[in-house]
């Protein structure tokens, strides 16, 4: 726990020099509490099937499929990556070493929001009657405040973000952008809370280098290796 800890921390540092556009949340309370029938994000079930002869079963958790967005500014040369609270992270490091779930009130002292502070490419839940591009557009707007055309977004790959306990069916496009494109802030739209940061290519090589500890899921590692690989412009010199 220390270690990820310190290894969270360092990450932050580095990422507070990068100015967010957006002003941080200021959590003063988390709390555990059990899933809702209703709720409206997860569907818990269990799977039965007969292989070899052999009865089996798996427990699964359904999600809402999504789509992601990594985002290069050419007028200044930089990854646009979001921040945000994540409670599902914040939940995994405060029961890290046991198997049940964490209950009532969180000790903040000992493990404050920050831990479950993310870095993370843009995107949103495939949740409207839209196609998967239309929806992307629309998550680059309201997070990071950029005015895409569709046309702009190329298709990069398909992926599921799991394949445990949970498979969700994810999309990920890559988009160039221009400071003239900016026509807001960002920052997310209803009770979301989202920072908005911009790293330089060097700084976005450092999350990806052998040893990292980052904690934005793959979508952001998936999409800076497919970056390297494909656009960094040093890569095609």
């Amino acid at each position: 726990m220390f270690k990820i800890l310190c290894s969270l921390r360092r990450s932050l540092c580095l990422f507070a020099k990068s100015e967010p556009k957006t002003p941080a949340s200021c959590i003063s309370r988390i709390w555990f509490g059990p899933l809702p029938k209703d709720s409206t994000w997860i569907k818990p079930g269990r799977l039965h099937y007969l292989e070899s002869d052999v009865e089996k079963q798996v427990d699964i958790i359904k999600t809402i499929d999504g789509v992601v967005v990594l985002l290069y500014n050419k007028s200044r040369e930089k990854l646009i990556f979001v921040r945000q609270f994540r409670g599902a992270v914040y939940q995994g490091i405060y029961s890290a070493g046991s198997s049940a779930m964490a209950e009532g009130e969180a000790n903040l002292e000992k493990c404050p929001p920050e831990m479950g502070v993310t870095l993370e490419l843009c995107g949103g839940a495939v949740d409207k009657d839209m196609s998967l591009k239309e929806i992307a557009k629309e998550e680059v707007l309201e997070e990071c405040g950029y005015e895409v055309p569709t046309e702009s977004l190329q298709h990069v790959f398909d992926y599921r973000s799991g394949i445990g306990t949970s498979s969700a069916a994810m999309t990920l496009y890559y988009c160039e952008v221009c400071d003239d494109q900016k026509v807001s802030e960002g920052g997310g739209v209803d009770m979301e809370n989202i920072q908005v940061l911009e790293l330089s290519v060097e700084e976005s090589r450092k999350l990806v280098q052998t040893g990292a500890t980052t904690n934005g899921g793959p979508s952001c590692l998936l999409g800076l290796l497919w970056f390297f690989l494909y656009k960094d412009p040093k890569a095609a010199t």
